[in-house]
């Protein structure tokens, strides 16, 4: 098992290293990369103004990190596509990209369609819920893979970092990290418990590694996406930025469940499939939860199948769009 504590010196950074943006850019330039930067949104409109106003004008047209910003929404109610392209963002409904597959709701399924409808060599999630955002929640987790060939997949961590100067803190992720998906790593894939935060939703990932994963179309994503890369490439694949802090809105505790709920069917559906356990019985979609009023109480059941979407390099419109029809996977 490789050495946690080197991993975390070798590939942990702050994003404070990545400070020179002409630097990166050259950079960038030399290897000869493009970037994508997707915002997967549903009824966004308070925040994605701001968040398309500062990328484009900071990581486009000051420094030009940025090849794209696009917007890919799930089916708003409000006015986020609206907002997001009158200040400069290409907006697509998730259900209108490749709609000879249908569409799914959920947050992965735009994340995976993203794969698809934008054409960088490095693709960079961000959630449109970000308060406090600033443009290291990109240059932070593209500047790894610029300097570092042999990185694959970045992810955020925030809010607590392990340690700054002389100044140690307790570092974690929310309560789905450190309540569920930390204790399942410990259990089944203990070195992916130096991925801090696991389920932070602000990522960037080489094009030729996401072609290549699975996608859970609902909370399962990040998790499925961990373990998947880890089982192909190892934790040397993985890096790590620290962020600072990341302002957002928090979940109830009931939303909490359905999520803990979804990534506990992906995580045992990969466990299986890796022969990690055997005999495993058929698992409901059946989450149940209760709500209490006065003297009365009620279950609600809720249905989570936590469907999954294909490798995107398995796609023929995908590989016709790529030129890999004459390639083998």
């Amino acid at each position: 098992m490789l050495n946690i504590d080197n991993w975390l010196q070798s590939n942990t950074f702050h994003h404070g290293q990545f400070w020179d943006l002409l630097r990166l850019i050259r950079e960038k330039e030399r290897r000869g990369l493009t970037i994508s930067l997707c915002i997967p949104t549903l009824n966004e409109e308070k925040t994605i103004g701001k968040e398309v106003v500062l990328f484009k004008s900071e990581l486009m047209d000051r420094y030009a990190l940025l090849d794209e910003i696009a917007v890919i929404d799930s089916g708003s109610t409000d006015r986020t596509l609206e907002v997001a392209a009158s200040f400069g963002a290409d907006v697509y409904n998730s259900a209108d990209i490749l709609p000879s597959m249908g569409f799914k709701r959920g947050k992965g399924e735009n994340l995976w369609k993203a794969i698809y409808q934008l054409r960088g060599d490095i693709i960079v999630y961000v959630d449109a819920d970000i308060k406090n955002i600033h443009p290291r929640f990109v240059y932070g987790l593209v500047a790894p893979l610029i300097y570092r060939p042999e990185i694959r997949y970045v992810k955020a961590f925030y809010d607590r970092p392990l340690a700054l100067s002389d100044k140690i803190r307790p570092s974690g992720g929310g309560r789905v990290t450190e309540i569920l998906v930390r204790p399942l790593f410990s259990l089944f894939f203990p070195e992916l418990t130096a991925i801090i935060q696991p389920l932070s939703g602000e990522y960037a990932v080489r094009r030729e590694i996401l072609e290549r994963l699975s996608f859970p179309v609902g909370y399962g994503v990040e998790t499925s996406h961990l373990i998947d890369v880890y089982s192909d490439y190892g934790l040397e694949a993985f890096a790590q930025t620290d962020l600072d802090q990341r302002i957002h809105r928090h979940q109830e505790t009931q939303d909490l469940g359905k999520m803990a709920f979804g990534i506990m069917r992906a995580f045992f559906k990969r466990l299986k499939a890796r022969g990690i356990v055997s005999d495993l019985p058929e698992l409901t979609c059946n989450l149940r939860q209760f709500l209490a009023q006065e003297n009365r109480y009620q279950q609600v059941i809720h249905e989570i199948y936590e469907e999954e979407r294909p490798p995107m390099i398995e796609v023929p419109e995908y590989r016709r769009k790529f030129g890999l029809e004459d390639q083998g996977h």
